[in-house]
Order: structure tokens, then C-alpha cells, then sequence
């Protein structure tokens, strides 16, 4: 085919319908004019208008994390607009999630000039980002639009950023036809040597108590199959690192669910006596081990199965790394133990581990507080009775989702959309649009904080305005829980800053023109719950939570306080 003459911003919508993209989110503004311009006429992109970038870049990270397909968010607007995008490329970072942001950036004569809304993109975006690049000139947009999708689709996976500078959007240049990405992609991962599988298998024959936490690397490339396949050949536990719950599905008699200072009892004890540790697919880092023995037996002989080569071995030391594919590593690890017929001696403490998990989830249940006004623990027992088993859970950061995380259960892998190390408040109702959109035959469940559901409210008309038909529950405490349980319990009850006033969100809901359900009393909650799933509309669930019902998650951060005084 022959070249075409086109502007810089049909020629970067040109190339991303090449990438295939389906859905962009964004908000406009006038640096970019020339990129909507062209979208007007991209029958086959579904431009979603957000009202803030940084809720923009939470829908295209849960679009990235739900489809498996890199994320788009634009903003139109240089300056004010793309510092906007921070945080959400932030959050992307921390969760690994291939994002890929376009700003528009001011023109290239007026750089160095104090000029409107002047910012240095370039270095702004570093340390959140992949990589960054500012096009210089219009006949290179095409290729650098396909760069940033080949960085943010490779392992490991990660958010990029692209500015396109005015006069390079408005400028002509002659194009040829885009080839396919495939031409331009990665085709493999790391394989694993074959010694250290044989090495890590006879290490696995030699265990007494031999766990697996299975992590991102498993959760991310949907390698449950995988995962418990190991599990079985070995004969041994398998739990997840935090954020992860969906790793495995909850119903395998293997799964032990979340470990660490957020996970449950026995997947936690389980990691602090065992003798042989798989860290399959994750760092052990903050979220799963505070970086501390107190929650990683000393003794273990740990087997690190890391695709980030520079995360094998970076916390705690290690018997074994390999530098591999989790998945790919898992299913040859597998193989190699059963044909070796390498079974660990773990029968003992597998159904020891087995009798443990299924007093727990009993218990779990008949022990929740049922009581009035409603409590986390009562809240949760009646979530597991209504939301559906197929359908896809967001949620923030906070005390009341960090305790729901392993407290929900995951039965179709990949369920589970969190903040992860990033621990940010104000990202679920938007990841959760997101998530929805790549996957609109799943039902989508989003659970935050009244604090975080506040700072996004405005998006509400975007579900409208779409037909984005997500639930979101709002467990209403009316404060900022994590923090004002920081100031009961070690600044001696001297609350500043901590409560939180807010309208009705199912009021307000209606007046977006969505659906808003209230439960007053934890015996309305799973009857507005049910109603919401069945609205075929967005629909917000307000839900008061007993706002004396706090808890210190973070108590290693204030240990300092106890000894202030002796």
C-alpha cells in the first residue's frame, strides 16, 4: 500500500487501532484536539470521557488487569491534566498492570518558557512509569505510540507514558500502513534449567513441611491450573501472598487463602513453620512479609520462581532461585516430582494443615458478630452469601477492605483487584468500571471505604452516561478507620482529621441517575445487595458500618510509641 499523508493525531489513533485497542479512557482538553478529532471517525475505539484523570487512569489499570490487554488513558490536557495522571500510574506500577498513558505536552517552541501550564512531563512521569517518551516529531508517532505498548506488554509488565507535543499533533507527515504488533513483540518468557528443577524437586522430597505461596506471577497469567498442580504432586499447602486470593480458587482442598501480617491464621502459620517455602511468582515483599521473620519461618529453605530476576532472593535468602516464568516453572517442577516420584513426607502436616482450614472457615462463620450496629466480621458473612461466584471484586486500601480481602471468597481466577502495595484509598469504583468494560459478562463487585467512595463520586455519571452496570458497596463508618484506630490506640484518643461527613451515596446515586440501596441493619444488607445486582443499572449500596469498629493494621509502624515514655 502506498503512503498516506495524516496529522500527528490521526496518526496516533491510526496506531492504536493497529494495537487493537478497543476502549480509550480520557478527559479532553486542548493540547490534544487533533487525537479526539480522530477518534470521532474510530468506529472501532469506544471513547469513555471520565471526569478526572487520575479515576481515568483507575479504569484503564482494571481494563488492563481484567482483559490482559494493555489499558489506554488520555489526557488532553498538558500541565494540570497529566499531573493529574500520577497517581493512577502509580497505583498501576505497584500492581504491574500495562497501562498506557498519552498526554498531550505543551509545543515544542514554547518549552523552557514559563510558558501556560508549563511542566516538565519527561521527568514527571520517570518514577512512575515503565518509561517515558515525548515525541519530537510528527512522522514519529506512530512509532513510538507502538513502542509504548511493546515496553508496557513485556515482562514485567508495567505502565508507560507518551507526551505529544501540540505542534507535533497539528503537524502533516507521510505515513506507511502500521504492520502488526506481533512483528514487534516478545514471543517467549524465560524458561527454566533444567538442574534447578531437578535441584528444586529433590528439596521438595527432602520437606517435612512444605508450603507454596503462589503470587502475581500466578495470579496474573491466570496459572491456577498450574499452581495447584504442583501442589498436588508435592502434597502440600498452598497459600497466597496478599492481594492475591484469586491466585487459587477457593474451593481446591489445597488452598489455604491470604497469608502474612494480612492474611488468615493458618495460611500464616503454615508459612512461619515450614520447612521447605515455594515463592512462586512473588517478591515476599512488604504486603506478604513486613520484610520480617516474625512472618517467614527463619529456618526455611526458600525455592524463589521469579520472572523480575532482580526479586529473586532481594528480601530473605534463598536455597534456590530461578529466573523463569512462574507457570511455565510450576507445571515442569510438577512434572519433574512426579516422575522422580519425589512426594514430600508431608501427609502429617497437609491434613493437619487440611483439619485447620476447614475448623477455620467454620468458624469463620459461626462466629461472626451479628450484632447491631453492624459489624466487619457479620458484614462479611453476609457478603459471602450474595455475591455470585463468577463475579470480579475490587477494592481499596483501608481497614475494612485489607480485613475483607481474605475474608471473600475467589472462585473464578482472576477475581481480585486491589491496591496492592500502593495502598491507595479512591481507586476501587473506578477499577472497577474499568473491569467491567473488558469483562461485561461478569458481574463486578466494588468495595471501599465512605472516605474513598467520596473522593470519586464523580464518576458515577460515567457509569451512567455508559452503562457501566457495576455494584459498589460502601462501608460507611463515617471516618478514615486506619487512621483514627492509629489515634485510639497510640495517641491516647486524640482525634483530628478522622471523621468523615457524607450525603446519602444512595441519594446521591439516584440524582447521577444511578441506583442507590441503603442497609441500615446487617439484615438489609444481603436483601440491597441482591437488588443492586439486579437493577441492570450502576448501582451504589450504602452500607453503616459500627465506626467503633476499628483496627491497628499497621501496628509495626507505631511500636516506636510504647517506649517514648520509659
Amino acid at each position: 500500500m502506498s503512503s498516506i499523508t495524516r496529522s500527528g493525531g490521526q496518526a496516533a489513533v491510526d496506531a492504536l487501532q493497529a494495537e487493537g485497542v478497543s476502549h480509550v479512557f480520557g478527559l479532553i482538553g486542548s493540547a490534544t484536539m487533533e487525537i479526539f478529532d480522530a477518534l470521532y471517525d474510530a468506529d472501532d475505539i469506544k471513547f469513555i470521557g471520565v471526569h478526572d484523570e487520575r479515576t481515568g487512569t483507575h479504569m484503564a489499570d482494571g481494563f488492563a488487569r481484567s482483559s490482559g490487554h494493555a489499558g489506554v488513558i488520555l489526557a488532553g490536557q498538558n500541565g494540570p491534566g497529566a499531573t493529574n495522571l500520577i497517581t493512577g500510574l502509580a497505583q498501576a506500577r505497584a500492581a504491574y498492570s500495562p497501562v498506557v498513558s498519552i498526554a498531550g505536552a505543551l509545543a515544542s517552541g514554547h518549552v523552557y518558557r514559563d510558558a501556560f501550564q508549563e511542566v516538565d512531563q519527561q521527568a514527571l512521569f520517570t518514577p512512575v512509569t515503565k518509561k517515558v517518551w515525548t515525541a519530537p516529531s510528527t512522522d514519529r508517532v506512530p512509532e513510538l505510540v507502538r513502542e509504548a505498548f511493546r515496553v508496557a506488554l513485556a515482562p514485567r509488565r508495567g505502565p508507560v507514558h507518551l507526551n505529544l507535543p501540540r505542534d507535533v499533533l497539528a503537524g502533516q507527515a507521510e505515513f506507511e500502513p502500521s504492520s502488526a504488533p506481533v512483528n514487534h513483540r516478545n514471543q517467549g518468557v524465560p524458561a527454566p534449567s533444567a538442574d534447578a528443577v531437578t535441584e528444586a524437586a529433590a528439596l521438595l522430597a527432602s520437606a517435612s513441611r512444605p508450603v507454596i505461596i503462589a503470587g502475581g506471577g500466578i495470579k496474573n497469567t491466570a496459572g491456577h491450573a498450574a499452581a495447584t498442580s504442583l501442589a498436588e504432586a508435592v502434597g502440600c499447602p498452598v497459600v497466597t501472598s496478599p492481594g492475591h486470593g484469586d491466585a487459587i480458587p477457593h474451593g481446591h482442598p489445597l488452598n489455604g487463602g491470604q497469608m502474612g501480617p494480612r492474611g488468615n491464621v493458618v495460611a500464616s502459620r503454615m508459612v512461619k513453620e515450614a520447612d521447605v517455602i515455594v515463592a512462586l511468582g512473588t517478591r515476599l515483599g512488604f504486603n506478604s512479609t513486613f520484610y520480617s521473620y516474625d512472618n517467614v519461618n527463619r529456618d526455611a529453605k526458600i525455592i524463589h520462581i521469579e520472572l523480575e530476576p532482580t526479586a529473586i532472593g532481594r528480601f530473605f535468602p534463598i536455597e534456590i532461585g530461578i529466573w523463569a516464568d512462574a507457570v511455565q516453572t510450576a507445571e515442569l517442577l510438577a512434572t519433574a516430582v512426579r516422575t522422580a516420584n519425589a512426594r514430600a513426607l508431608a501427609d502429617g502436616w497437609t491434613a493437619e494443615f487440611q483439619a485447620e482450614r476447614v475448623q477455620y472457615l467454620a468458624d469463620r462463620d459461626s462466629q461472626a458478630d451479628e450484632s447491631h450496629p453492624t459489624q466487619p466480621s457479620g458484614l462479611f458473612k453476609a457478603l459471602r452469601s450474595v455475591i455470585p461466584a463468577d463475579a470480579i471484586i475490587t477494592m481499596d486500601a483501608g481497614t475494612l477492605c485489607l480485613q475483607a480481602t481474605d475474608a471473600l471468597e475467589y472462585h473464578t481466577p482472576q477475581s481480585l483487584f486491589t491496591p496492592l502495595d500502593f495502598g491507595l484509598v479512591g481507586f476501587s469504583f473506578a477499577c472497577g468500571l474499568g473491569a467491567k468494560l473488558a469483562q461485561p459478562e461478569r458481574p463486578v463487585v466494588s468495595l471501599m471505604g465512605d472516605g474513598g467512595f467520596g473522593m470519586t463520586t464523580s464518576e458515577l455519571s460515567t457509569a451512567v452516561d455508559n452503562n457501566i452496570n457495576t455494584t459498589t458497596i460502601v462501608m460507611n463508618n463515617r471516618c478514615w478507620g486506619a487512621e483514627k484506630a492509629y489515634q485510639r490506640d497510640f495517641f491516647d484518643g486524640r482525634y483530628i482529621g478522622a471523621d468523615v461527613s457524607s450525603p446519602p451515596f444512595d441519594k446521591l446515586a439516584e440524582l447521577y441517575g444511578a441506583k442507590g440501596f441503603r442497609a441500615e441493619t446487617l439484615a438489609d444488607v444481603a436483601p440491597a445487595i441482591e437488588a443492586a445486582l439486579a437493577c441492570d443499572a450502576p448501582a451504589i449500596v450504602d452500607v453503616a458500618v459500627d465506626p467503633d469498629a476499628l483496627y491497628s493494621f499497621r501496628r509495626d509502624s507505631f511500636t516506636h510509641r510504647s517506649t517514648l515514655d520509659q
